[in-house]
């Protein structure tokens, strides 16, 4: 048995309406203490976010998320935090369109292929 390590990771949810509280998520922030492993991966569904609200500015959508998957890879001033602190930073909560959710944690032995399970699990619609 290879070597599992703890993981931590978040969903990136759309808020659309931040007075609804509805939301759709699009996409997972992952952190490996041990590995200094940070990675995002992200997938709008613009057919989702539209079912849910119509007039949500799909733009703005894909240029908040654009940002943070900019931050992961040390972009901005991000570039100045280490991997751990930038996971921190981006957890932080926020009231804007795009928000973190509640941090959970898990062990693995593959954080990469842990991050493309947790997207198809609980990001893409089902099939």
């Amino acid at each position: 048995m290879s070597e599992r390590d703890t993981f931590e990771y978040a969903l990136l949810r759309v808020v659309p309406d931040i007075e609804r509280g509805e939301l759709v998520n699009v996409g997972v922030l992952l952190y490996c203490r041990h590995r200094e492993h940070l990675a995002v991966r992200t997938h709008l569904d613009a057919d989702r976010l539209h079912a849910l609200a119509p007039s949500a500015d799909l733009e703005a959508v894909r240029d908040a998320v654009a940002a943070w998957e900019g931050a992961v890879r040390g972009e901005g001033p991000a570039g100045v935090l280490s991997p751990g602190e930038r996971f921190r930073w981006l957890i932080a909560p926020r009231s804007t369109v795009l928000q973190p959710g509640p941090v959970h944690t898990g062990l693995t032995a593959d954080p990469d292929a842990e991050i493309e399970r947790l997207v198809a699990r609980l990001v893409r619609a089902p099939s």
